[in-house]
């Protein structure tokens, strides 16, 4: 099995705990292994943190208890988690929209006591869950996603058939898959990459296939929070004003640096990778914004996308 980091372990723990503790035997270590995906050093680093779970003052019978017999573990909330809560709205919606986004960890059961609990609380909102909340984490062709957690699990690579958004081509790439993560409401893929030789991330919803080889790698240690862009030093930059109501693109996109200018605008710099993605979201922004600074390289990038657009619309 692949290593997981430290969110990783927390969101695999945050899903065996209601599973384990709704089973009234409680599971054997192979059954929670094999269910989500771990093998047992993982599971007992999962375990480890679940005995420093509690409330206040952290005394035994505010902790959950967690029994490790042979090869059966057994896992029983302390009293504190069967009282009703007092929420906020605001609270309410966000434990909706976290616990809804680990059901779709791997093991995570959709009928269990989280489901459950996730259904009564959009009740008490009002409204059915899917009114209240959707998490989406992008639309994966076929079992994409499920193979290639398995490839991550197994430590064997692949090769992916994928789109390239920022670059608008589509390519054959053989991928060391390191993790695959939930992150800002998309799926993605991080590993070694072998056609450019480096590490790269990729969003699963642009993977059209999936070959699994008979290769196998080790991952590396320590791997730090997934970035899922990661400029180079030689990346050109772009500095743009942007209008107040494009002021989106700073909570959206990774922003070197952001200040006001002049008629409440924002002055923008961020690095581009690629000039198709520029061209897209200038095109996107239209009058919202206006280039300042920009290399030669990506000079015009906006009006020459807006040219071939228009062109192929006389055509």
């Amino acid at each position: 099995m692949s290593p997981l980091n430290a969110q990783d372990r927390l969101r695999r723990m945050l899903a065996i705990v209601p599973w384990v503790a709704a089973q009234p035997d409680g599971a054997t270590i192979e059954e929670i292994c094999r269910r989500f995906e771990l093998d047992a050093e993982q599971l007992q680093a999962c375990l480890d943190t679940v005995f420093m779970v509690g409330v206040h003052p952290y005394t035994p019978d505010a902790l959950v208890d967690v029994l490790v017999d042979h090869d059966r573990v057994q896992i029983r909330l302390p009293d504190f988690f069967t009282r009703p809560l007092r929420l906020t709205p605001a609270q309410a919606f966000a434990l909706l929209a976290a616990g809804r986004s680990l059901q779709s960890v791997p093991g995570a059961d959709p009928q269990g006591p989280l489901a459950r609990g996730l259904a009564k609380l959009a009740e008490a909102l009002g409204a059915d869950t899917s009114e209240v909340v959707e998490v989406d984490l992008g639309e994966v062709s076929g079992d994409a996603l499920a193979v290639l957690q398995r490839a991550t699990a197994q430590g064997r690579t692949v090769e992916i058939d994928y789109y390239s958004y920022g670059r608008d081509a589509q390519g054959v790439r053989r991928v060391d898959p390191w993790r695959v993560q939930a992150e800002q409401g998309r799926w993605y893929l991080e590993g070694y990459c072998h056609s450019s030789d480096a590490v790269r991330v990729f969003r699963v919803d642009r993977i059209r296939r999936v070959s699994v080889l008979d290769e196998v790698f080790e991952r590396p240690q320590g791997a730090g929070p997934l970035e899922v862009f990661r400029p180079e030093p030689t990346d050109p930059r772009v500095v743009l004003d942007l209008a107040p109501s494009a002021a989106w693109v700073v909570g959206q996109y990774p922003v070197e640096a952001v200040a006001e200018a002049p008629g409440g605008r924002l002055r923008v710099t961020l690095a581009v990778a690629a000039r198709p993605w520029l061209e897209r979201l200038l095109l996107r922004l239209g009058p919202d914004a206006s280039v300042v600074d920009a290399p030669d390289e990506l000079a015009g990038a906006g009006a020459d996308a807006a040219r071939r657009v228009l062109a192929r619309y006389g055509e």
